[in-house]
């Protein structure tokens, strides 16, 4: 296994799916809670139909399957998938690269 580091254009690539991630991830959640909050208010739901509320929940979910099954390692191109959380993790499984570049002190 090569331990090494990404350049910094591989770094910016990753950082840049990170931010988008992360950002995504939180116009979700409020997205969330303030559908859930008041669904019953814009008639998403009721006593006994769910149906449009489950299809945006789901809509508002899948961007964030998307985004982790888009992730792979810029240097190998192994798919990093679910290894990956909010944020890239610190080295690939499969390489063993480090997923930041070298900081220019060490």
């Amino acid at each position: 296994m090569a331990k090494g580091y990404l350049t910094s254009e591989q770094d910016n690539t990753l950082r840049r799916w990170e931010r988008w991630n992360r950002n995504y991830f939180i116009f979700a959640f409020v997205a969330l809670v303030i559908i859930l909050v008041f669904s019953s208010q814009l008639g998403l739901s009721s006593d006994e139909s769910w149906g449009p509320l489950g299809a945006l929940i789901a809509a508002l979910v899948a961007p964030i399957v998307i985004l982790q099954l888009r992730l792979t390692c810029p240097a190998c191109g192994h798919k990093i998938g679910w290894q990956a959380k909010l944020m890239a993790p610190d080295q690939c499984k499969r390489c063993g690269t480090f997923l930041r570049a070298k900081s220019a002190s060490s």
